[in-house]
């Protein structure tokens, strides 16, 4: 098990290096930038104390990530059983996951051609948890006969898309769709994701 260097955490090594892979980009970000943005003696190799490569500290910063949306996804085990009341539940999760890790979802968006098996792994836990997540709840709805929503997949894929292309646009390019303010967007989104179950009763 990796020591700890008093004063600097493995949380405060992983947040400084993904901020820097993030803005700098990964190939131009050294050990020892890590190590200086840390507070921590550049030349010291004091970072090699947690992490034994960079390599390694950027499948750290992905794991920690996956591991962070699977326990903020099992928090919502029980949702409520008005729908808009569940959509809202789950939007709050989501964008506040995505609202934590934008330098990581800038990172894997630049970096994506040279980790790709890494950022894979990242994807297939998004998958994993929250599109499937949204499967068996509108696939419960269905066989509830509180919707008539034939392909639950396919509209879980739909609601989920649109819900983080908000906070996707607005790392990328400092814009959200429309220019719209967040109350303005999920409010709209909320309505047409209701809609789109075409619920009874």
């Amino acid at each position: 098990m990796a020591r700890t260097t008093p004063g600097v955490t493995r949380r405060r090594i992983l947040d400084e290096a993904v901020h820097l892979f993030a803005t700098r980009g990964y190939d131009a970000t050294s050990v020892a930038d890590i190590q200086a943005a840390c507070g921590l003696n550049p030349g010291s190799g004091a970072l090699y104390k947690h992490f034994p490569s960079k390599a390694a500290l950027l499948e750290a910063a992905v794991h920690d990530n996956l591991s962070r949306l699977t326990t903020r996804t099992a928090e919502t085990t029980s949702l409520p059983s008005d729908p808009r009341e569940a959509l809202r539940e789950l939007a709050d999760v989501v964008w506040a996951f995505m609202a934590a890790d934008r330098n990581l979802i800038r990172l894997m968006i630049r970096e994506f051609t040279g980790f790709p098996d890494l950022f894979e792994r990242m994807w297939q836990g998004v998958v994993a948890t929250v599109y499937r997540r949204g499967t068996e709840w509108i696939t419960a709805l269905r066989d509830e006969g509180r919707t008539t929503v034939t392909d639950p997949e396919a509209t879980a894929a739909v609601l989920v898309a649109s819900l983080t292309y908000y906070p996707i646009l607005d790392v990328l390019i400092g814009h959200t769709p429309g220019d719209l303010e967040p109350d303005r967007f999920l409010t709209a989104w909320l309505d047409a994701s209701v809609a789109a179950l075409n619920l009874r009763g």
